[in-house]
């Protein structure tokens, strides 16, 4: 039996009693049938494909959708395991975490242009005694005697509930109910939280991962006394906000940069001085420098108030290092932070103007 290769496969041909000739002549007949036969599926196969195209193509939106609105540039995503993500056009920026097994909410990853975070989980020397830097957060050392700030122990900060979600055209925002809880359970403080990332149209886009290439994440709180007329934050330079700056950005482990509104530069010079911001930035990869800029804002009590800051990567600001803040059912405690998230190592110029339009976006 010889074998002749078809259009997609091989025809067996069967052998004749017509001679070489004959049977030569016969497979030529016989290839040319089957070859009609298989032109005339594959054509038939190209008219149904081209008629379901037709079927399946995009309707003009305007026309099916009459009553369409525009999808929101920045959108806050509820996740599952208790964590919101916000996006711009899909893309995650910053992350939320806020399951109540925690012993805090916060916030990681922050990410830069590059997709890369730029804050870290933990200390990169220190993992354990340093367990509660995680990432951003909002704690603080010395409440009514009880300390929020560490691990040990069994006091929390507990996200009882989440009770709004925004998205829109340049900003998304969520919005909590949280408890501070002392180690018998009890609660000492009621605090509404709200986060919210915004991003400037205007804003340059990273082509490569779609990320703009500076935004601002704002945290704003209120504070009232849980069950009683007061609660006093007392004097420590640990609380309210913490930021733990991704290891390579660390003035120590990647030569990264410390700038405070005042010109003052690292640790030395920077260390619990007063001021309305300060910047932490370095390298976040082989090529890509990027850093957050950390914001004071003038309606906070104490403004401008001392920053705690390290050339191991961490820098936070001082709410009551010198004198307590108390928090009444009349008069609650209310703070706005903010962190403006961007690439390059920004001069004091830059980020002078980009804390000026955190101080009057969120004018109180």
């Amino acid at each position: 039996m010889n074998f002749l290769l078809g259009p997609a496969f091989f025809v067996p041909l069967p052998r004749s009693n017509l001679g070489e000739r004959g049977n030569a002549t016969m497979q030529s007949r016989d290839f040319s049938r089957r070859l009609g036969r298989s032109t005339a599926v594959c054509v038939s196969a190209m008219v149904w494909c081209w008629g379901m195209a037709s079927v399946f193509a995009v309707q003009p939106a305007d026309d099916e959708l009459p009553d369409a609105k525009p999808v929101p540039a920045v959108q806050v995503v509820p996740l599952p395991y208790d964590q919101a993500s916000f996006q711009f056009r899909g893309v995650e920026l910053i992350r939320v975490h806020f399951g109540a097994d925690l012993k805090r909410p916060f916030v990681f990853p922050v990410r830069g242009s590059a997709g890369r975070s730029l804050t870290r989980m933990g200390h990169p020397h220190d993992p354990v005694s340093h367990s509660h830097h995680n990432s951003v957060w909002l704690s603080h050392q010395n409440v009514e005697g009880v300390n929020f700030w560490e691990d040990p122990g069994t006091q929390r900060i507990v996200c009882r509930k989440i009770t709004r979600f925004d998205d829109g055209a340049d900003r998304a925002a969520m919005v909590a109910e949280i408890q501070w809880l002392n180690s018998e359970g009890t609660p000492l403080i009621d605090e509404v939280r709200t986060i919210a990332v915004r991003v400037d149209p205007e804003t340059p886009i990273a082509e490569s991962t779609g990320i703009p290439r500076a935004y601002l994440v704002t945290i704003e709180s209120t504070f009232t006394p849980a069950g009683k007329p007061s609660v006093v934050f007392d004097t420590t330079p640990f609380g309210l906000i913490g930021v733990r700056m991704a290891k390579t950005i660390g003035v120590n482990d990647g030569g990264g940069r410390i700038l405070n509104s005042e010109g003052a530069r690292n640790e030395r010079a920077v260390f619990r001085k007063p001021a309305r911001w300060v910047d932490y930035a370095g390298y976040i990869g082989d090529s890509e420098t990027a850093g957050i800029s950390l914001f004071d804002h003038p309606a906070n009590p104490g403004f401008p108030s001392p920053f705690h800051v390290r050339n191991d990567g961490w820098m936070g600001i001082c709410l009551t290092l010198d004198r307590p803040q108390k928090a009444t059912s009349a008069s609650p405690l209310s703070v706005i932070y903010g962190l403006w998230v961007h690439d390059g190592v920004p001069k004091r110029e830059t980020i002078d103007r980009a804390w000026r339009d955190f101080a009057e976006q969120n004018d109180r």
